[in-house]
């Protein structure tokens, strides 16, 4: 079900048939970048067992860090919505931003000028390369939507964040709404 044509700053979200893959089951990927020859995301609503402070002990920080996709695990990433105090980032659309200086960012963060609801860190990311999303739309792995929380994502609790976009969707998608996520335990 292709319902919009995939463009930067979009969700994608896992179709509900998309079972037994760790990285993608029940995933909200915001949609990064995405021209002919691919496209980047990052897994908005998979958190991982660590704070950026457990990574790099300098930034006093609690600020979770998530699974961001399988590619490049061993990378730092982050998006933000504050472009007036992280400079050299990179506008991803509705205020959303990717990237920027780190040292700064580092130092903005200690002095309590950057919050929680300002960014979030991913370790790894989600590509494909040119035309392999739109095979994946077209085999119905994800569906398309637009990202109506603008750049208040950043902060958005992410437990039932699936579940939710499943809920909008209603029809057939609501049946899967209260499924398990994994059925063999059903």
């Amino acid at each position: 079900m292709i319902s919009i044509k995939p463009q930067k700053g979009n969700l994608l979200i896992a179709e509900p048939s998309i079972i037994g893959d760790l990285s993608f089951n029940r995933s909200v990927i915001l949609l990064a970048d995405h021209n002919s020859e691919g496209s980047v995301g990052f897994i908005l609503n998979k958190p991982l067992g660590y704070t950026i402070h457990d990574l790099i002990p300098e930034i006093n920080a609690n600020f979770k860090i998530y699974n961001g996709g399988p590619v490049e695990q061993d990378n730092l990433y982050f998006i933000h919505n504050v472009p007036e105090l992280i400079t050299n980032s990179v506008e991803i659309s509705n205020g959303i931003y990717w990237g920027g200086d780190f040292e700064l960012t580092k130092e903005l963060i200690n002095q309590g000028k950057i919050k929680k609801g300002n960014i979030r860190f991913f370790l790894g990311y989600t590509g494909w390369d040119s035309h392999q999303l739109e095979h994946e739309l077209e085999e119905n792995a994800w569906i398309v939507s637009e990202n109506s929380y603008k750049n208040k994502i950043i902060g958005k609790p992410t437990t039932h964040f699936w579940k939710e976009k499943i809920m909008e969707l209603g029809g057939d998608y609501l049946i899967w709404s209260n499924a398990p996520e994994n059925p063999v335990l059903n």
